[in-house]
């Protein structure tokens, strides 16, 4: 998609792996049966919904205009992918943010 001035934003979509796009595709041919799906993968239901509620959070952390640092995008998408659990996730984002706010006031006092 082009903003006004020309310049392509990236969609949520291309932000996703050719893994979660694979499985976007094989989901929309089960006609979203996870059980379909499951027996595809040869995994049981509940690790078909672990994944599919995690591309979920994924698409919505891509999705969020309200997280504008890519930092944090990145390590909400480790959270949603199940590769940082929430304390560290929490921990990360608190001291990006610490970090933003020393830069923003050093550049304030020049």
């Amino acid at each position: 998609m082009e903003t006004l001035s020309g310049v392509r934003e990236e969609r949520w979509i291309d932000r996703l792996s050719d893994e979660d796009l694979g499985f976007i595709k094989r989901f929309v041919l089960a006609s979203g049966s996870l059980k379909h799906l499951a027996s595809e993968y040869s995994i049981s239901y509940p690790t078909i919904r672990l994944r599919l509620d995690r591309l979920i959070a994924k698409i919505q952390v891509f999705d969020s205009e309200k997280i504008t640092s890519e930092f944090e995008r990145q390590v909400r998408c480790m959270y949603a992918e199940g590769r940082i659990d929430m304390a560290t996730m929490k921990k990360l984002i608190q001291a990006h943010r610490k970090e933003l706010r020393s830069l923003e006031g050093e550049a304030d006092s020049q």
